[in-house]
């Protein structure tokens, strides 16, 4: 443990800001896992914004959220076109 104040403080900083990152992390997997089961259009408007958010706070990179949207929307678009082509 450190004796500085400074570094206390810091230390207690970085633990809050980890607890944090590591629940919008969370929300936005388990969006996204919710999002590829259910393919519905909710579930895939609920895991953009969560991926959204936790860009915007930086948790994770932007460019990095719009990978995993893309991947996302593009999954989805693949099941319908498979799903909409066995019922024809």
């Amino acid at each position: 443990m450190a004796n500085i104040k400074s570094q206390i403080k810091r230390i207690k900083q970085n633990e809050k800001r980890r607890l944090r990152n590591r629940m919008i992390r969370g929300a936005a997997r388990t969006a996204v896992k919710k999002a590829r089961q259910e393919m519905t259009e909710e579930a895939l408007r609920k895991a953009i914004s969560a991926l959204d958010k936790a860009a915007e706070k930086g948790v994770i990179h932007w460019r990095n959220a719009a990978r995993r949207k893309s991947r996302l929307m593009k999954a989805i678009a693949k099941a319908r076109s498979a799903s909409a082509a066995s019922n024809r």
